[in-house]
């Protein structure tokens, strides 16, 4: 029997995940294209923040406080997304793009950090041959910073671009889509990196780093290609003035809930990624779990992202509030901290990996939420939707990255005092460092919640709309 095509084709729209993700102005091919700009940032973040960290300090032997000082170059990057996203607002060239070409210089950056990264890094590490000073420290500098304004000048650039795209109606399963693509790259390039890297010397390092450059490159390019309409302007378009950063900022600000969403997103970031240095070693050390056991919360925590991701793509596509969803979160990450709290001193592995699948879960929404609800603000005046996706840009990427230093801050010192015996006999526990900092993070995810309180109450409620069905299929899924 010969299958009609159009049946074939309602059939594969209908199973295929994220397939109403599509609309006539973004189909579905495009959007998994545009989206491969993600896997090049999610490779970048591995790099950075996860394969050269163990490399550095252990095959190469740099002083672990110059390793965390190179981390978190990258970081003070950040803050500047919302200048990039305004610029690319304002962009004015010849054949009228606008994000394309912060696209392509991303990618440049993002390549250049990367092909001289492993040269800085065993300049860094002492080859014995050059003795310049502090030569290694200035060019591991200039990598990780090239790098890191590569990725975030990419992202930003990127999300825009496919907010620019999207309609009113597909825009959140859109946003859920990236950040999939996100994990996903992430999740492959940790394991290929690894495995290229399993056999340890400077030549492979070389080869790998400059290898993931060239991946960059090429996985950009493709994204990109024919993205955006070309759309040619006049000289006297080119050239009227354009609009200044702090006029904007200002005008940004002045909508009212501005603000208070980026006092959210960071708040709430901050207490999401406190815990990101902290799991694995919890689980080892206070749980007893094995290597391969605690490599497997990463995992975990990456299938309570992804479903995160799909509810809130399901509830944003019903039309439910974005900031209501975000509270949602919230109170899933309360409850994913208590349970991690409670499973040192239960010794119950299975609520510990729980616990790791619901902060996962928890953070999944709340970033979704909150990043629509930037996308899909009231724009007023000359505020552009890249000036908004950079503010949430930086707010995020500031956070998760000072949250990262200060669980780990916090941590040493509480079980320094600790063992000391100042805190009192009663707290002299090997688990008390970690306790005190899920208990910070349960504060602050009390803060992030009156802090979202007004936005809840003055957002206008859309009625719910009758013709949507409540039947679930696969395409309201990750998978």
């Amino acid at each position: 029997m010969i299958i009609p095509r159009s049946v074939m084709k309602s059939a594969s729209l209908r199973w295929l995940p994220f397939a109403d993700a599509a609309s006539e102005g973004l189909p579905l091919s495009q959007i998994l294209r545009l989206s491969l700009f993600q896997v090049s940032v999610g490779m970048a973040t591995v790099l950075l923040l996860g394969t050269l960290n163990r490399v550095m300090i252990v095959e190469l032997s740099v002083a672990a406080s110059v390793v965390a000082f190179m981390i978190a170059l990258p970081v003070l990057v950040a803050p500047f997304r919302a200048l990039l996203g305004f610029r690319s607002d304002t962009h004015r060239s010849a054949i009228g793009w606008k994000r394309i070409p912060f696209l392509w210089f991303g990618s440049l950056w993002q390549f250049g950090g990367l092909a001289i990264m492993p040269f800085a890094l065993i300049v860094l590490g002492g080859d014995n041959v050059h003795d310049v000073p502090f030569a290694g420290e200035v060019l591991a500098a200039l990598a990780f910073l090239m790098t890191g304004l590569g990725l975030h000048m990419t992202q930003t650039a990127g999300i825009a671009l496919a907010a620019d795209r999207a309609d009113h109606e597909t825009r959140p399963r859109v946003v859920a889509l990236l950040y999939v693509t996100f994990l996903a790259g992430m999740a492959i390039s940790a394991l290929i990196v690894g495995w290229l890297l399993r056999d340890f010397s400077e030549l492979q390092l070389i080869r790998v780093i400059q290898g993931c450059a060239v991946v960059t490159l090429g996985l950009n390019l493709v994204a990109l290609w024919k993205q955006e309409k070309v759309q040619p302007m006049s000289r006297e378009e080119r050239e009227a003035p354009r609009p200044p950063f702090a006029e904007a900022w200002r005008d940004y600000l002045s909508g009212g809930q501005a603000g208070r969403l980026l006092a959210v997103v960071f708040v709430g970031s901050f207490a999401f990624n406190m815990q990101d240095v902290l799991l694995e070693p919890y689980g080892g050390e206070i749980l007893g779990l094995s290597v391969a056991a605690t490599t497997v919360l990463t995992a975990v925590w990456a299938c309570g992202a992804l479903l995160g991701f799909g509810l809130a793509a399901r509830w944003l596509a019903r039309n439910m509030d974005h900031f209501r969803i975000a509270a949602r979160g919230i109170l899933v990450g309360v409850g994913a901290f208590s349970a991690v709290i409670f499973a040192g001193p239960l010794g119950s592995e299975a609520l510990f990996f729980a616990g790791a699948f619901t902060i996962g879960l928890g953070m999944g929404l709340f970033a979704v939420s909150t990043l629509v609800a930037a996308m899909e603000m009231p724009k007023r005046g000359i505020v552009g939707g890249g000036l908004a996706l950079g503010a949430w840009g930086a707010a995020q990427a500031t956070a998760a990255g000072l949250s990262v230093a200060a669980g780990g801050g916090i941590r040493d010192l509480v079980q320094g005092l600790a063992n000391g015996g100042y805190l009192g006999e009663g707290l002299m526990t090997p688990d008390i460092g970690y306790s005190v900092v899920y208990h910070i993070e349960i504060g602050l995810l009390f803060v992030t919640l009156a802090i979202l309180g007004p936005l809840v109450r003055t957002r206008v409620m859309p009625p719910q709309p009758q013709k949507h069905s409540t039947r679930i299929g696969l395409a309201d899924f990750p998978t």
